[in-house]
């Protein structure tokens, strides 16, 4: 008795349409979500504020992953050179003169930069 080939193929096509409407499904709920989260203010789902190590990815472009330093300075003793009031003066106006920018408009808000600068200036 003889398989008819076109069986196959025809299973794997129908698992791969399947896997494309549900990742489709997926994706779009996400973008859901960061858009809200946008509307927000940055803020996460329910207005709770993010955690300073998910508000710094904005820094490690520049800073580094481990914020030893890169195209900016370490920041790993920040707290040692500058208090939290001047390190949320430095996010919020940057530094006139270097490469360090004034926060972007919508980057992130105000309590969010307060957090950041908390966070920054326990690194000691």
């Amino acid at each position: 008795m003889k398989r008819n080939p076109v069986i196959p193929y025809a299973i794997i096509a129908v698992l791969g349409i399947l896997a494309m409407i549900i990742l489709s499904v997926v994706g779009v709920n996400q973008q859901e979500k960061i858009e809200l989260a946008q509307e927000n203010g940055g803020q996460a789902e329910g207005g709770e504020l993010k955690e300073p190590d998910a508000i710094a990815q904005a820094c490690i472009s520049c800073h580094g992953s481990d914020l030893s330093g890169g195209v900016g300075p370490s920041l790993q003793q920040v707290g040692n050179k500058y208090s939290e009031e001047e390190i949320l003066e430095i996010l919020k106006n940057g530094i006139e003169g270097t490469a360090m920018p004034q926060m972007a408009p919508g980057t992130i808000s105000n309590e969010e930069a307060q957090v950041l600068a908390g966070w920054l200036a326990e690194k000691k």
